[in-house]
């Protein structure tokens, strides 16, 4: 059995007893510790978490041609241990899934999972100008132990209108996951196109993503925007 806890913000603390599985970002293991010698290994995921060949085929191609490509390590542990992840001081967020339950995140963004954890891509078909680009990672409970771990560029806040069912809008490339009541939950992409855009004169808030009251959600955001994407404009 695995349990998930952050350390000082900044670390993802594993705490195994018996014997497991994870599955993390290849090369974030930064330390461990268990009785008796070590007793845990690391073994680079060539294809993907999924147990049948031809399904993890299927995933690496699908995550290759969307751009959601994560390279994952698979640790296998057989005994009590605690070992302990972070990737470049990033801040770590942990989430327990509920069976049934999905988080829509980006690749990049993900820390580590449980193998109660079903990992899949699929298309949303929005983020078009953005650096998001058109698919999402997701990751569906599909046990007791669902634990993910997610990083953040930066401390997140967690944006819900669970309750006071209000619209929530975010820039697509501060966004690092939601999690909806029923089904994935996914956004619409609002533009602000004008011809401000094509001499600079843009605000630099041309597009968002916007979550309706009827659409129950929690959505994590980092204070930081990724690089990239079509920038409109002429100077």
């Amino acid at each position: 059995m695995l349990t998930f806890e952050t350390v000082n913000e900044l670390t993802l603390k594993v705490t195994c007893q018996g014997s497991d599985v994870l599955f993390t970002k290849a090369g974030s293991f930064i330390a461990g510790e268990s009785a008796n010698g070590k007793n845990y290994k690391f073994e680079k995921l060539l294809l993907g978490p999924q147990g049948n060949i031809a399904q993890a085929a299927l995933g690496s191609l699908m995550r290759r041609v969307t751009k959601e490509n994560l390279p994952l390590m698979k640790v296998m542990m057989s005994g009590d241990s605690v070992t302990y992840y972070a990737d470049y001081s990033q801040h770590v967020v942990v989430y327990k899934l509920a069976a049934g339950e999905t988080v829509s995140v980006e690749s990049e963004n993900i820390l580590a999972f449980t193998q109660d954890c079903k990992y899949s891509v699929r298309f949303i078909g929005t983020g078009i100008i953005s650096q998001k680009g058109l698919a999402t990672s997701t990751l569906t409970g599909t046990g007791n132990q669902a634990y993910v771990a997610v990083l953040s560029n930066g401390n997140p806040i967690v944006l819900s209108n669970l309750q006071s069912r209000s619209t929530i809008c975010v820039d697509p490339d501060a966004v690092i996951c939601w999690m909806g009541q029923s089904g994935f939950c996914d956004p619409q992409v609002k533009m602000d196109l004008s011809w401000k855009n094509f001499i600079g004169q843009a605000s630099g808030e041309s597009y968002s993503f916007e979550w309706s009251g009827g659409q129950p959600v929690s959505v994590i955001v980092q204070p930081t925007e990724r690089r990239g994407g079509i920038r409109v404009g002429m100077d």
